[in-house]
């Protein structure tokens, strides 16, 4: 069974960093794609950033310039570093990953990001 866990969220003020990290482990070797949804309360889950297995990449664009994407295709590990965040990035980011040539599709737990003051 694939399993995707993500780790660094947390609270954080307007303006500052965090960085997230989503291990995948399981049956599945290696991932066509891997990537970063949210979702707020009350908003739909939205696509924050993906990257696939040859290093392509998609940003939301409320997001561009301030986040970036990268993965460990090796370690099926994929981060997110986000800078200058502000209070409206504020959700349940969950981590994303499709395998099997694209049939299959993961959902890690989520893990809260607050940015507040």
């Amino acid at each position: 069974q694939v399993q995707l866990v993500e780790s660094g969220g947390g609270l954080v003020q307007p303006g500052g960093s965090l960085r997230l990290s989503c291990a995948a482990s399981g049956s599945i070797f290696s991932f066509n794609a891997m990537g970063w949804y949210r979702q707020a309360p009350g908003k739909q889950r939205e696509l924050v950033a993906r990257i696939d297995s040859d290093g392509r990449t998609v940003f939301a664009d409320s997001v561009k310039g301030r986040f970036t994407i990268s993965r460990d295709n090796a370690k099926n590990t994929v981060y997110l570093q986000m800078n200058s965040l502000k209070p409206e990035d504020t959700a349940v980011y969950y981590c994303n990953a499709f395998g099997g040539n694209w049939n299959f599709q993961y959902w890690g737990q989520g893990t809260q990001v607050t940015v507040s003051s």
